[in-house]
């Protein structure tokens, strides 16, 4: 079992402190240090007794650290932070700025296994999990050098619904009161369509934004470009969203990557409309974002507005969301596009 206590819950807190011996309450001591004020030693959390601190240290408890290997600052303001973790491997962090508003493209595995042709990401092959406190981390590392983190969105390296365990406990930890207390609005995440983890998701008692990496509106151009379609197939995935959204009354975020040439038709957009049609929810349009060795090109500035006019008239929320941090290869497909394939 892991003796870090930044991935611990309150409720697990709570019960460890029990079982040394200790009164309940001072688990919120231990939370709020961590969550709150950023702290990474457990000498440093001084409303408790240095015999109780002490203890903790004996029992081989401990607050992990990630080391920031590397920061690149875009033209826009946008930031990347390459973190080392303690067994060595490596992931990407993406802050964006929008006004006052700051929001943290976090990641949840080393690597990915879900190999979509448009993201470089699945060009590095998936290594592990993170844990909760790898996960929550990432913020926690992020606000002691940018100051608070509005809105947190599960899109970085990684298929977040398949290290799913730690990725609820995070959102709990995040959403804490005593801690982060991020709005569970303002978290969100991004998954390519893990039917059976939406369905687990949707009897969660805390229900995070949900957003769906689409990008095709067929089954057979989606596979291409993902192929977890060939196991979960867009008429499952659809159901299993409609029972998501009849049961959690939320609305459902597809983003939709415009590829030139391959997915951006007036066709496209007219069997896109169909297909979420009587759904709660809101396109985003990214234009494709090149990496080396990719194929691909994005779709062009009129070709993405026409895109978007037509889900617009045919009552689709839509947004085309501005590319960001590009020139660091921090954009929407760009995380790990600049290190060595590993």
């Amino acid at each position: 079992m892991s003796r870090d206590l930044k991935g611990k819950t309150f409720g697990e807190l709570e019960k460890i402190v029990a079982e040394l011996g200790q009164k309940k309450y001072l688990a919120g001591y231990i939370f709020h240090f961590i969550h709150a004020k950023n702290i990474s030693e457990i000498s440093q959390i001084t409303p408790l007794s240095k015999a109780f601190r002490e203890q903790l240290v004996n029992q081989d408890y401990n607050i992990s650290r990630l080391t920031l290997a590397k920061k690149l600052t875009s033209r826009d303001k946008t930031a990347k932070y390459l973190f080392t973790l303690e067994d060595g491997k490596q992931i990407e962090t993406v802050l964006l700025h929008d006004g006052k508003r700051k929001t943290l493209c976090i990641s949840t595995q080393v690597g990915c296994d879900m190999d979509c042709l448009f993201c470089a990401t699945g060009r590095i092959k998936f290594k592990r999990n993170l844990s909760a406190g790898e996960i929550v981390d990432q913020v926690n590392t992020i606000e002691a050098d940018a100051g608070n983190i509005s809105n947190i969105v599960y899109m970085g390296m990684g298929e977040p619904l398949l290290n799913y365990n730690a990725v609820i406990k995070s959102i709990e930890i995040l959403n804490h009161t005593e801690g982060k207390n991020i709005g569970i609005r303002h978290l969100t995440i991004s998954t390519c369509g893990i039917v059976p983890a939406i369905k687990k998701l949707a009897q969660e008692k805390l229900h995070p934004r949900l957003a769906v990496s689409l990008n095709a509106p067929y089954d057979e151009l989606r596979t291409k470009l993902m192929p977890i379609n060939a196991k979960y197939p867009l008429d499952d995935l659809f159901k299993t969203i409609r029972s998501y959204q009849n049961s959690t009354r939320r609305r459902v975020t597809f983003e939709y990557v415009m590829i030139k040439d391959i997915n951006d038709s007036v066709e496209h957009a007219k069997m896109l409309i169909k297909l979420v049609k009587g759904l709660l929810c809101h396109v985003n349009l990214i234009e494709h974002n090149q990496y080396y060795k990719c194929g691909f090109s994005g779709s062009s500035s009129e070709r993405i507005n026409n895109f978007a006019e037509i889900l617009s008239e045919a009552g689709i929320e839509t947004t085309i969301r501005f590319r960001m941090g590009r020139d660091i290869c921090a954009a929407c497909g760009q995380l790990g596009a600049d290190r060595p394939e590993k």
